[in-house]
């Protein structure tokens, strides 16, 4: 490859890449000037089948020094603990564990709304998760537990399970089953049925029945990710780009603010299932607002005053604090005193959380029955939890200056819903807001995870029936308050759209299919837009001439830049994208536009010229039919509009090329050739040059390969002057 045929002084700085290739610079003399000649190595050629079986030995070897890292490696804490720096570190754990551990009780409780299950559920949850995330996880500071938009997933697969098992979907309705009574033969019918066809018991009633569903469905999401991990199959969280995700969590907060405004007004609504629930379901809010309960709407007013004032305080003085105000808790504190000892149940009708047993249930393993008909749900809900958990955890591993493993991330997730589901858990994920405390409050491992756990236990064994008069509402009001961040999300969309307007577009796309249809159709419509965002860019990228920077090397777009020089007979042509099937007519359309000439049209138009002249000819006619003479007809077949005498195609952008790319410029490079003007390619990388030579365009022996590649745009210009002053003087001397 001839890198500067006509450059002195070249200072030549080369990647070497893989180690497999080196490189040969050769200094040669030339008629003119130096030329560098850049030889590739040749490929060494690897027994792939050699490298494979050795891998596979390696990896099937058993040694004790081997298990022992294997243990290690899955079990980080018994690395990192043994060196746990006791009096440096365990105050900051204690203090963040205790502000998150009296965070998550209220947050527990009220999650349980968005999951359509009981409290006792959630607390289960926040135990088990931290207890398992602290013995797997590699990150020290991110907070797993229940996080809403997960809750959200996993309420929606269990309100549609019930529906179809013939449950009714209102909070306050008398159990279908369990409760020794039938409203009336036909519905126990239905729902008897529905039952057995599912493998469990017909005496198992709508609570038995939701947990059910519940872990059927994080028992098969953490399958998923573990079986994930094994494969290596992380990968799958790139194509979650930061706008879907953005979107989609902005979508899902306005799904749960909408679920959560019946329990604000009081208004004994069913839940909306199934595409549109958001519209749905503020459809049955208008029509049923005429029912609200002043009490609740009086309570949930209060709350949402305090609530948002507490936490604009906190966020303008969070400098001066030194932890978070507890407002979840006092609210929740106040709220269920006020409720007790005001009889708001009794006397004003207001929906309260119920009993909430102590203690742990027996554990069971989950109805395999169910598995089948939730493994479909479950593959969103294991990809959602393990983006947002390991996005989390690089982010705070960045910040703090540590690494992580994104596999064992995959695997300690997994097993925080794998094991947690035989103890009637759900779906669980490293929330922001509670990462964000905990980091606040001097988090420094994730010990502080483990005393979380023993606040939400001493919760579970002790003060759980203590929240029996709490209102719905109440919980309602923590749930909507703490969406603020992502419905904040808003007010970024103008700096966002001045940012970049296709990333825009994809965060309206996910966030109105999230919220309009439903999370997990707004999550798929969002990925696959922000793949064909992609491939629209790639079909229609920028083009352009270049200009050459006066009085230097370099050459710019002529359309951006100011006071560029063009090069006379040459064009310059850029295309900022791959050269595949998708964007060839593409490539063509804008090369013929942007340099005023279509070669097949215009040797259509000499052949169609010959032609005539030809026939005057024959009729014994010397002269042409524009009045000139056989010698002048020559001159004339040369268009008036034909400006430049070579064409440059700087390849910088092109990052490779399939077959039809190829073809593609194997066709121009024929097409301009008939019309005597050369084509030549310029700062090509090395897979576009193997995909040339693969290709044939150089020839058999690349005979001609040295004068139709070049390492620069300036190189490529030089070697064009120089050939066309080459035929100037030709024709001169003759």
């Amino acid at each position: 490859m001839v890198l500067g045929p006509y450059v002195a002084n070249v200072v030549l700085v080369i990647n070497t890449g893989k180690m497999e290739r080196s490189l040969e610079a050769t200094t040669m003399e030339n008629t003119t000037s130096s030329c560098f000649l850049m030889e590739r190595k040749a490929l060494v050629k690897i027994n792939r089948k050699e490298v494979m079986l050795a891998k596979l030995r390696k990896s099937c070897s058993c040694t004790p020094q081997k298990l022992k890292n294997f243990v290690m490696d899955f079990f980080p804490v018994l690395r990192w603990l043994p060196k746990y720096r006791c009096k440096e570190y365990i105050w900051g754990d204690i203090m963040s564990g205790l502000v998150i551990g009296i965070i998550l009780v209220p947050q527990a409780i009220a999650y349980s709304l968005l999951a359509g299950l009981k409290p006792i559920y959630s607390l289960y949850t926040s135990f088990f998760a931290n207890i398992i995330y602290f013995l797997m996880g590699t990150s020290r500071h991110v907070s797993v537990g229940i996080f809403s938009l997960i809750s959200l997933m996993v309420g929606q697969v269990v309100d549609r399970e019930l529906l179809l098992a013939g449950f009714d979907l209102n909070d306050d309705a008398p159990p279908a089953l369990g409760d020794g009574s039938l409203q009336n033969d036909s519905f126990s019918n239905t729902t008897a049925f529905n039952l057995t066809i599912v493998g469990i018991n017909a005496e198992c009633g709508k609570e038995c029945y939701a947990i059910g569903i519940a872990t059927a469905l994080t028992f098969v999401a953490g399958v998923y990710q573990v079986l994930m991990g094994i494969f290596r199959l992380g990968f799958v969280s790139m194509y979650l780009s930061e706008s879907v995700l953005d979107g989609f969590a902005t979508g899902a907060s306005l799904t749960i603010l909408t679920a959560q405004v019946k329990y604000l007004f009081g208004i004994k609504i069913p839940r909306s299932q199934g595409h549109g629930m958001l519209v749905i379901t503020w459809i049955n809010i208008f029509r049923n607002i005429s029912q609200a309960n002043l009490c609740d709407v009086i309570t949930s007013a209060i709350c949402i005053v305090v609530l948002v004032t507490a936490k604009e305080l906190g966020d303008k003085y969070k400098h001066k604090l030194k932890f978070p105000l507890p407002t979840e808790l006092v609210v929740i504190a106040v709220a269920t005193l006020v409720s007790h000892y005001g009889k708001l149940n009794e006397v004003y009708g207001s929906s309260v959380s119920g009993a909430i047993p102590t203690g742990f249930i027996p554990p069971k393993v989950p109805e395999f029955n169910l598995m089948l008909r939730v493994a479909v749900d479950a593959l969103p809900l294991a990809i959602v939890s393990f983006v947002f958990t390991v996005s989390l955890s690089e982010m705070f591993a960045k910040k703090y200056a540590y690494t992580i493993r994104a596999n064992q991330e995959m695997f300690a997730v997994g097993f925080c819903n794998i094991i947690p589901s035989f103890f009637h858990s759900f779906a669980t994920s490293a929330a922001l807001a509670k990462t964000l405390v905990k980091t606040s409050t001097g988090c420094q491992t994730q010990v502080s995870g483990v005393i979380s756990a023993m606040v939400v236990l001493l919760v579970l064994l002790f003060l759980a029936p203590l929240f029996y008069s709490l209102q719905k509402c109440v919980l309602a009001c923590i749930i909507i308050v703490s969406l603020r961040g992502a419905l904040r999300k808003f007010r970024d969309v103008p700096a966002r759209y001045h940012v970049n307007k296709m990333d825009t577009l994809v965060w309206v796309v996910t966030m109105s299919a999230s919220a309009l249809v439903s999370t997990e159709i707004g999550l798929l419509v969002g990925i696959v837009f922000s793949m064909l965002c992609i491939i629209v860019r790639t079909q229609r990228p920028r083009t352009a001439l270049l200009g050459q920077i006066q009085d230097t090397n370099f050459y710019e777009d002529d359309l951006e830049y100011k006071n560029l020089s063009t090069v006379p007979k040459v064009k310059i042509f850029r295309f900022e994208a791959p050269l595949y099937y998708a964007n060839r007519n593409y490539f063509l359309k804008s090369l013929y536009r942007l340099t005023n000439l279509d070669p097949n049209l215009e040797a259509a138009r000499r052949k169609k010229y010959e032609k005539k002249e030809k026939q005057h000819l024959k009729k014994g006619n010397h002269r042409t039919v524009n009045g000139l003479g056989i010698g002048e007809t020559t001159l004339q077949l040369v268009p008036k509009q034909i400006d430049f005498q070579a064409l440059v195609v700087d390849c910088s952008s092109i990052s490779f090329l399939d077959t039809t790319g190829v073809n593609t410029l194997k066709e121009i490079l024929k097409d301009y050739k008939n019309l005597n003007i050369s084509v030549l390619l310029a700062c090509c990388n090395p897979s576009v040059i193997d995909s040339l030579k693969r290709g044939g365009y150089f020839g058999r022996d690349f005979e001609c390969m040295q004068e139709m590649l070049f390492y620069s745009i300036h190189n490529a210009v030089l070697f064009a002057k120089d050939q066309n002053d080459r035929q100037r003087g030709a024709v001169c001397n003759k």
